[in-house]
C-alpha cells in the first residue's frame, strides 16, 4: 500500500507535507499547553486551600474550544486553516475583523515541514525516520513554549524521554546502554551546573526543565552525543545572550531561555552529530 514511500523524492515530499500539517496542530500546543498547565496549577492550589474547585464553562484542552481570531473571536474554519497557504491567501489577516495574524504560526509550520522533509531524505523509510520525526516535532513544541513562558512542560520532556528508550531498544539511533547513560548523564551534567551556579552566586541559572530536556536527547542519541550538544547550546546560547545585551539592551538580570538552544543543538546532533564530532577530534 505504501510502496510509493520507497521512492525519495515521494517520501520526501509526502513527509514535507505531514511536517506542515502537524506544525499547524504544534501551533495549537504552543498556545494551549502552558495555559492547560496553568489551569491545572490553579485548581490544585485552590485544593490546597481547602477552596471548592469549579469546573470551566467552557472546556480548554488541545481540542476544544475551536480555535478563534483573539481580536474578534471569529472562529476559524477549516478552509482558513491550511497550512501556510491559508496565511498567505488572507494576507496574514482575520478574513472577519482583518486584525493580523501573527507570523508566528507560518514559520511554526514551514519550520516542522522542512525539518520533517530533511528527515526523510536523511533516514528514508525507515523505523528511524518515525523516531526522528516524533523527537524533531518535540523540539519544534519545546522551543517555541520555552520562548514564550521559559517553561519546559513535563507533559512533553518525559514522554520524550521514555520515547527515545524505548526507540533504541533495538538501537535505532544508539545502543539502549548508552541511551540509558545518555538520559542519566544529560540530567546530571545540567543539575550539576545548576547547584554549582548557585552555590557561588546565590542565584538560579536555569531551569529543572533544561535538566529533563538534556536527559530526553541523551536517551534518543545516546551520551557520545552529549558533549556535542552541550557544546553547541552553550557556545550559540552565548553568542546569542551576548548579543541581545550589547545590541538589544536586553537587561542583564532578565533570564533568556536555555531550552531553544538545547533543542537546536539536538537537532544538529540528530542530523550530524558524527560527523561534527570526528571533525571536531580532528581539529583536536
Amino acid at each position: 500500500m505504501f510502496e510509493f514511500l520507497n521512492e525519495p523524492v515521494a517520501l520526501t515530499v509526502t513527509t514535507a507535507l505531514l511536517g506542515l500539517f502537524v506544525g499547524s496542530f504544534l501551533n495549537v500546543v504552543i498556545h494551549r499547553l502552558p495555559k492547560m498547565m496553568e489551569l491545572e496549577w490553579q485548581a490544585q492550589a485552590a485544593e490546597l486551600r481547602g477552596e471548592a474547585i469549579t469546573e470551566p464553562a467552557v472546556r480548554f484542552n488541545l481540542a476544544t474550544p475551536r480555535s478563534r481570531c483573539p481580536h474578534c473571536g471569529h472562529q476559524i474554519t477549516a478552509v482558513e486553516n491550511i497550512p501556510v497557504v491559508s496565511f498567505l491567501v488572507l494576507r496574514g489577516r482575520c478574513r472577519h475583523c482583518k486584525a493580523p495574524i501573527g507570523v508566528r504560526y507560518p514559520i511554526v509550520e514551514i519550520l516542522t515541514g522542512v525539518l520533517s522533509a530533511f528527515a526523510a531524505w536523511r533516514f528514508g523509510y525507515s523505523m528511524a525516520l518515525l523516531g526522528a520525526l516524533g523527537f524533531l516535532w518535540a523540539m519544534v513544541a519545546l522551543t517555541f513554549i520555552d520562548l514564550d513562558t521559559q517553561l519546559l512542560p513535563d507533559n512533553l520532556t518525559l514522554p520524550l524521554l521514555w520515547l527515545g528508550l524505548l526507540f533504541n531498544l533495538p538501537g535505532t539511533f544508539t545502543e539502549l546502554s548508552s541511551a540509558v547513560v545518555g538520559a542519566v548523564a544529560g540530567y546530571l551534567t545540567l543539575w550539576s551546573v545548576y547547584w554549582l551556579f548557585k552555590l557561588v552566586t546565590g542565584k538560579e541559572g536555569m531551569g529543572y526543565g533544561d535538566f529533563k530536556l538534556l536527559a530526553a536527547i541523551g536517551a534518543w542519541l545516546g551520551w557520545q552525543m552529549l558533549p556535542l550538544t552541550i557544546l553547541l547550546s552553550s557556545a550559540v546560547g552565548a553568542l546569542v545572550g551576548i548579543s541581545l545585551i550589547v545590541f538589544a539592551r536586553h537587561g542583564r538580570n532578565v533570564p533568556i531561555p536555555f531550552g531553544p538552544y538545547l533543542a537546536a543543538a539536538g537537532v544538529l546532533a540528530l542530523f550530524f552529530g558524527e560527523d561534527l564530532t570526528t571533525r571536531y577530534l580532528a581539529l583536536l
